[in-house]
């Protein structure tokens, strides 16, 4: 809730006109808002806070003694709150489509964004989990480093000659790598990226790519280095673009924001212009111009659903939160909704859309359900 909401909450709950409903959502926003900002908020915003609560939840006095007891109250709160809200939930009438339902679902059943997580396997299927406390992983010749220079691990594998490196990120994950020429890649959530610990000299740079990455290419006039999907081939001497190539995309989507680009599939090849976007849609490719920062959104930390499917924007959010989408109706698209920061719960994400007056959502688990 923003403050403009809990401001009318406020002022309900004072007058006597608060619901059940907005009286469990207004004691979940509290305990919520205390919690996340536990080591930033003072003794004294502490105890006001926990005046507040208590006096929400029909206790108009509650001790003020230490910081710890404060804690304790929050604790004691949240379990009053949860008993309130159960009992809420039981026996009022409650219509699944309510708004004031479909807030509490979405506030009791909230799902963190997603972060940098990735694993990395080697050529003898070792896998190693990358630390979620680092944005990137170099190979840096014959060792493997954070971008940071410390070790992968306390034993970081030593690679003697050339092998093949696999990246991955779960749903829910991105992950910076740093390839063996410098070339920098970001993977979006659920992608992976194959690439040789050493690119030899003389020949191509070559890695394969599931998913979307954002790439910034060294320079290389020697050797190009070419991006190859189950789709096409991207082959660059040095610049930076983005491939969207997921399997359950119906179009692959190449953008290119400065330098040249070839792409090459269905026994066509097309060069791209910074600017420019080529589509592969069945058995052609289609180049025109696009807004580029909307096509790197994601890399840097948005979503942006500018006249978007609602399809294509829920397999956005559901890769980015590890969520199922169940389609109980097939609403109209949302209207424009511009950008939106991949930094929110889903909650606050969902919100948004349903904004538009067009769609509604429930959550369940790790289940978002669709609806008129």
């Amino acid at each position: 809730m923003n403050k403009e909401e809990v401001r009318l909450l406020l002022e309900k709950y004072n007058k006597g006109e608060a619901s059940k409903a907005e009286l469990a959502l207004l004691q979940l926003w509290y305990i919520k808002m205390a919690t996340l900002k536990e080591e930033q908020l003072t003794d004294q915003e502490y105890l006001h806070i926990q005046d507040e609560m208590w006096s929400v939840i029909g206790q108009q006095t509650a001790p003020k003694k230490s910081r710890l007891w404060t804690k304790l109250s929050v604790a004691i709160a949240a379990a009053v709150a949860a008993i309130v809200l159960g009992i809420w939930f039981y026996n009022a009438p409650h219509p699944e489509g309510s708004e004031a339902t479909r807030a509490l679902l979405n506030y009791a059943n909230d799902i963190a964004p997603g972060k940098n997580t990735a694993t990395l396997t080697l050529a003898n299927g070792k896998t190693i989990t990358l630390s979620d406390a680092k944005n990137g992983v170099a190979v840096d010749g014959s060792k493997l480093v954070y971008n940071d220079g410390t070790a992968v691990t306390a034993a970081s594998p030593k690679i003697d000659s050339t092998i093949m490196l696999t990246a991955a990120t779960p749903r829910g994950g991105t992950y910076q790598i740093i390839l063996p020429d410098g070339s920098k890649v970001w993977l979006n959530a659920a992608s992976s990226l194959k690439f040789p610990s050493i690119f030899n000299k003389g020949t191509s740079r070559k890695v394969r790519l599931t998913g979307e990455a954002y790439f910034e290419i060294a320079k290389d006039k020697t050797r190009p280095f070419i991006v190859a999907t189950d789709k096409q081939e991207v082959e660059v001497l040095g610049t930076h673009f983005n491939v969207n190539s997921y399997a359950d995309e119906p179009i692959a989507k190449t953008t290119l924001l400065e330098g040249s680009v070839k792409i090459s599939a269905f026994n066509a090849a097309e060069i791209l212009k910074p600017g420019e976007q080529a589509s592969l849609k069945g058995n052609r490719i289609n180049v025109e111009n696009v807004d580029t920062e909307a096509a790197i959104a994601w890399k840097n930390g948005n979503f942006v659903f500018d006249d978007e499917d609602l399809e294509s924007i829920m397999r956005k959010i559901a890769r980015w939160y590890d969520m199922e989408v169940y389609y109980q109706d097939k609403p109209q698209k949302p209207s424009s909704l511009g950008i939106l920061s991949r930094s929110k719960n889903l909650s606050a994400l969902l919100k948004i859309l349903e904004s538009s007056g067009e769609v509604h959502f429930k959550v369940e688990g790790r289940r978002i359900i669709v609806m008129k």
